[in-house]
């Protein structure tokens, strides 16, 4: 049994494809904390995007960490930006459920790379647990 996070993995063709009818995109600078202090807080909108400027920034993880645990958004919390197969794991364990692949990288090798791991010694965001 993988206890590995599901993620939807997209390359950069088909997210373009990719609409739905309220979409907030964040700066990857952004507090998300300030979204709950808004006229409707997170009402109605469906998936959240965080940007990864550059793969070593790694802000948009610890947005994804409060918009899942404090704010307790539920819909697609998506990564885009530039988004490495080395970095998907640590993004579905933060709590992502998308990722956007860099432009030229291949999603059936991003696939192949999360399967690889079968558990882990820690938690993940959702509680998951399994030891190798």
């Amino acid at each position: 049994m993988n206890d590995t996070p599901r993620l939807r993995v997209i390359d950069a063709c088909a997210a373009q494809a990719d609409d739905q009818k309220l979409v907030l995109r964040l700066p990857n600078d952004a507090d998300p904390m300030a979204l709950a202090n808004g006229p409707d807080g997170l009402t109605g909108v469906e998936r959240i995007e965080l940007h990864f400027p550059h793969f070593t920034d790694g802000r948009a993880y610890s947005q994804a960490y409060l918009l899942r645990r404090r704010l307790r958004f539920t819909g697609d919390l998506r990564a885009t930006g530039d988004v490495q197969i080395d970095q998907l794991l640590q993004i579905a364990r933060t709590g992502f459920s998308s990722a956007v692949l860099k432009e030229g990288l291949d999603a059936a090798d991003a696939s192949r790379h999360l399967e690889q791991f079968a558990g882990f010694y820690q938690r993940d965001l959702a509680g998951n647990q399994r030891t190798a």
